[in-house]
């Protein structure tokens, strides 16, 4: 039998966030780190095609979400598209979609706490910091889902303020021309640059992995996916137009805080705004990554694809407390002792095969929990794929590693559980 017998029943979540939670935990998940950095590779990439690419992971993102939206109204329970491949597709889909979110956003979040000490304590104390910011974010998440939304509220304000104030500057400024490469305005290029800017649209999934934790999650969840993914993609736009404006395609791929390089250009204290930005915007991200990877764990081992006892509710807190603090010891090991650099690119294929399981399990949807026309499903699919095999070619080789090593514990594991047939007796 393939389905693994299922951990004893825990305590489910509470049920304590609102459409305001909701709507800011999936701007706090959007806003991280990546709008901070992703648009220089994808200037590099796109060069003045920059706003097509940002169309077009954002038109990825959207059918994502819708897809994701309308599976989380069906099954409101933690878990996002684990649950669902499993219940829609069977439970190898499901399995591998929660492999690659977990390991992925492992690898993710990593990065977030390296990224916000990087702003806050550069040079030996980075690593340091950066295990000091994954302790604290688990703590907080430990405390409760609400103290994790009220957080990420003040964390989403400081990140704003600091886009605000780039948007600004780049709007009413202009850099001298930088000399380079301004990109390969080619299909191609737009392609990368789009897999590169698709990051910055990933969190909208964290309203639906929390689909435990949203009151009336039926009306909820959709709603707010599709709120936060609009105003993120409001935000994004007008960040992009800043940066052409004042860098130019060649500016903004030429510097790796291209945002920092708008918030310098006048002077001032703007590039300490930016700063203070970009590190709230990293951990905000990082925040709201440790609760979803929580949550997806959870629901892995109830469904007994792992250990059972992550499966362990707080009973005061409410919160799969084993699981988010198993989470940071792995995050702290990574942050002391790897370069995440070519790990994100393994996390950016994971990602990508997560959404892509989630649109193939809307596929399936009967009309009656339908939100959304079948065919976006279809068309997420396709655009998961196809920036997918966009990617630099180590990302896709590196990502197709990490899956088929995940699929091999898994297989290793059923053949270990199998019972075994008895022998026959002697003589027959």
């Amino acid at each position: 039998m393939d389905r693994p017998a299922a951990a004893p029943p825990q305590p489910s979540l509470a049920r304590r966030l609102t459409l305001p939670d909701a709507v800011l935990i999936g701007l706090g998940s959007m806003i991280g780190a990546g709008v901070f950095s992703a648009f220089a590779p994808a200037a590099a990439a796109a060069g003045g095609w920059l706003l097509l690419a940002l169309a077009l992971a954002g038109a990825v993102a959207f059918c994502n979400a819708t897809s994701s939206a309308q599976l989380a109204a069906q099954y409101p329970t933690s878990g996002g598209t684990y649950v669902y491949g499993r219940e829609r597709l069977g439970p190898w889909a499901g399995y591998a979609a929660g492999w690659c979110f977990v390991v992925g956003k492992t690898a993710s979040a990593a990065a977030m706490a390296l990224t916000f000490a990087s702003h806050v304590a550069p040079g030996p104390w980075t690593r340091p910091v950066a295990v000091l910011a994954v302790l604290a974010t688990t703590g907080v998440n430990l405390l409760g889902i609400t103290r994790t939304a009220r957080l990420t509220r003040v964390l989403v304000a400081v990140a704003l303020v600091a886009l605000v104030t780039v948007v600004v500057i780049g709007a009413t400024t202009t850099a001298p021309a930088a000399d380079g490469p301004a990109g390969d305005p080619s299909p191609l290029g737009v392609l990368q640059a789009a897999g590169f800017l698709f990051f910055a649209f990933a969190g909208y999934a964290r309203i639906a992995t929390m689909g435990e934790e949203v009151v009336d999650p039926a009306r909820t969840i959709p709603r707010a996916v599709v709120l936060a993914l609009g105003l993120a993609l409001v935000v994004y736009a007008a960040v992009a137009l800043a940066l052409l404006h004042a860098l130019g395609p060649a500016g903004t791929a030429g510097t790796p805080t291209p945002l920092a390089a708008v918030a310098a250009l006048p002077g001032g204290p703007w590039p300490v705004v930016v700063r203070v930005g970009a590190a709230a915007a990293s951990l905000g991200a990082l925040l709201a990554i440790v609760a979803g990877i929580g949550r997806t764990a959870l629901a892995m081992a109830r469904g007994g694809d792992l250990p059972a006892a992550l499966a362990a509710v707080h009973p005061r807190r409410r919160v799969p407390h084993r699981a988010e603090a198993l989470l940071a010891v792995v995050v702290c090991v990574l942050v002391t002792t790897v370069d995440l650099r070519a790990a994100i690119g393994a996390s950016a294929f994971g990602v990508l095969l997560y959404y892509a399981v989630a649109n193939a399990a809307a596929w399936t949807q009967d009309r009656a929990h339908r939100r959304w026309p079948r065919a976006l499903a279809l068309a997420g699919v396709v655009g998961c794929v196809v920036l997918v095999a966009a990617l630099p070619p180590s990302s896709v080789v590196a990502g197709t590693v990490v899956l088929a090593v995940g699929l091999a514990l898994r297989w290793v594991r059923l053949r270990r559980s199998a019972p075994r047939r008895p022998s026959p007796p002697p003589g027959d």
